[in-house]
């Protein structure tokens, strides 16, 4: 069994922000690909963006970053590590992590995780 998914012509669910907050959006994969016991998403950030701090107890995360650059702050305290298009950053389960697009364009994002899980524990920005 395999799947074929096309990242192209996407349906975008745009995330809660404030009035005059830049946007983030999120197109899931996960079902559409068949995934069982992980699961996928591509993101969208506007230069300024930056998604929620977050830590998830079981679930590692590989965020690979097809379009732009980023910022992630991993750890407690909170470490800036910059990523740009081509590179990804594989962080574990445990590990508090949020994303930045601190750049002057559009950032694209292909996050996956495993094992899959709903929740993740929301902490205090990082920047």
């Amino acid at each position: 069994m395999y799947a074929v998914v096309s990242l192209q012509g996407r349906e975008w669910t745009t995330r809660p922000h404030e009035p005059g907050e830049p946007v983030r959006q999120v197109s899931e994969l996960s079902e559409e690909a068949g995934f069982h016991g992980t699961r996928a998403n591509l993101w969208r950030y506007e230069p300024g963006a930056r998604g929620r701090r977050h830590v998830h107890a079981d679930q590692e995360e590989t965020f690979l970053v097809l379009e732009g650059a980023m910022t992630m702050h991993v750890g407690d305290p909170p470490e800036p590590v910059p990523v740009g298009a081509g590179e990804l950053i594989h962080v574990s389960a445990g590990t508090p992590v949020q994303i930045v697009n601190d750049g002057g364009r559009e950032l694209v994002v292909y996050v996956y995780g495993s094992p899959p899980d709903e929740g993740a524990d929301v902490l205090p920005d990082a920047v």
